[in-house]
């Protein structure tokens, strides 16, 4: 019982929310696999974070065209609330 509860202060201490980096997770996930099926998006240039929900796309595209194929893409990802578009053209 003494564990449990030091366990749980521990994590009321620091703030942290374990929900919301397992769905952060799952969501960078989904978004990785969903830009890696697409053929127009190169997915092994462009990196993917996320923090509660909005996401930042960074890293290269080939095409402006690329660029925003990412973004819908990334957009169209249930629970996704924002999308930050750090993509730069090569």
């Amino acid at each position: 019982m003494l564990a449990t509860l030091m366990v749980s202060c521990a994590n009321t201490d620091t703030g942290e929310n374990t929900p919301v980096y397992a769905s952060d997770a799952t969501l960078i996930a989904k978004i990785k696999t969903r830009l890696s099926e697409d053929k127009s998006v190169s997915r092994l240039a462009i990196n993917v974070e996320a923090n509660q929900g909005i996401v930042r796309l960074s890293g290269f595209a080939k095409t402006a065209a690329e660029r925003q194929r990412a973004v819908n893409l990334t957009r169209s990802i249930k629970g996704v609330v924002a999308v930050k578009n750090d993509i730069q053209l090569q």
